[in-house]
């Protein structure tokens, strides 16, 4: 694989306070797990960006590649790894969720 995409990779996720790669786009993911990872984000007001893998091979195989995980979404908050969708809806606590708005936020807004 071309080390470029990996580049490229590395850059969004390290310039952008939230970043999801996804099948699909926010306006129209073609996955419920995508679906439902934006539903989540944007119920929280957050503001993200995103990649559709399904436009680009090299970067869906070249973000499992980046992240050593098998599965799409994938969320990066301030340049790491946190998972996918089940971390959206489950275990992600508040402090994590916090470091994506200016605003602090109550633990019971999370889904537990």
């Amino acid at each position: 694989m071309a080390e470029d995409v990996i580049n490229k990779i590395d850059d969004k996720v390290k310039n952008n306070k939230v970043m999801v790669y996804m099948k699909g786009t926010p306006d129209f993911p073609q996955c419920g797990f995508s679906a439902h990872t934006v539903e989540i984000l944007r119920s929280y007001g957050f503001p993200f960006a995103s990649e559709d893998v399904l436009a680009d091979a090299q970067v869906r195989e070249g973000i499992k590649r980046y992240s050593n995980w098998p599965t799409i979404p994938q969320i990066y908050i301030d340049g790491k790894f946190v998972g996918g969708c089940d971390t959206c809806t489950s275990s992600m606590n508040a402090a994590s969720w916090s470091r994506c708005s200016s605003r602090p936020l109550k633990s019971s807004r999370f889904h537990k």
